[in-house]
């Protein structure tokens, strides 16, 4: 050990070693099985990687600041106020006109609301009967069972396998039963 203090001795797996200005070890940890992990020396000047501040161009910390500086617009300058310019005759035409179309719109709005709630105390006077919307639910349900059937015997004559031959018949009479029947369906 020397006295001047920038070295000092450090024990590693036996060894004594001299550190160097800045240098630290980390003593040993202890993993779950109860062994020692070995010492680390960390080097002087070593800046661990989660602390390492992330990169920024010079625009963005040049942007940043001047967010910080000013709540103003660049060249605004607040001391030098102009008094707002006199509005010309045609400007403020414009602007009646503007007025009396938006006074308009409003009147409007205000008698189309009235319209509209008659419309609705009519309609919701108007049902829609439940047995149209039966039928609907009936004829989806049999033209879905329409669309089954024919896969079926579409499948089974691209396969042309004696015993879905068989079948295939029976398909095509049930299948023109629910055509009938919907066309029954239809005509009522």
């Amino acid at each position: 050990m020397t006295s001047s203090g920038s070295r000092q001795p450090a024990i590693d797996s036996g060894d004594v070693k001299a550190l160097k200005d800045g240098e630290r070890i980390l003593a040993p940890t202890r993993r779950p099985d109860g062994t020692l992990r070995k010492p680390i020396r960390i080097r002087a000047g070593y800046v661990p990687q989660d602390e390492v501040a992330i990169y920024q161009s010079k625009g963005a910390i040049w942007r940043k600041e001047m967010e910080v500086l000013q709540d103003v617009p660049p060249g605004y300058d607040p001391v030098v106020v102009e008094p707002p310019k006199p509005k010309s005759r045609s400007a403020k035409r414009n602007e009646k006109k503007k007025e009396k179309r938006q006074q308009k719109k409003d009147e409007e709005s205000k008698n189309s609301d009235g319209e509209s709630e008659e419309c609705r105390k009519m309609m919701d006077g108007l049902r829609i009967s439940e047995v149209a919307e039966e039928e609907d639910g009936l004829l989806v349900a049999v033209d879905k069972k329409i669309r089954a059937l024919k896969k079926k015997i579409r499948l089974a004559e691209a396969q042309q396998q004696p015993e879905k031959m068989e079948k295939v018949a029976a398909w095509r009479d049930e299948l023109k039963l629910l055509e009938d029947n919907k066309q029954q369906q239809r005509n009522k």
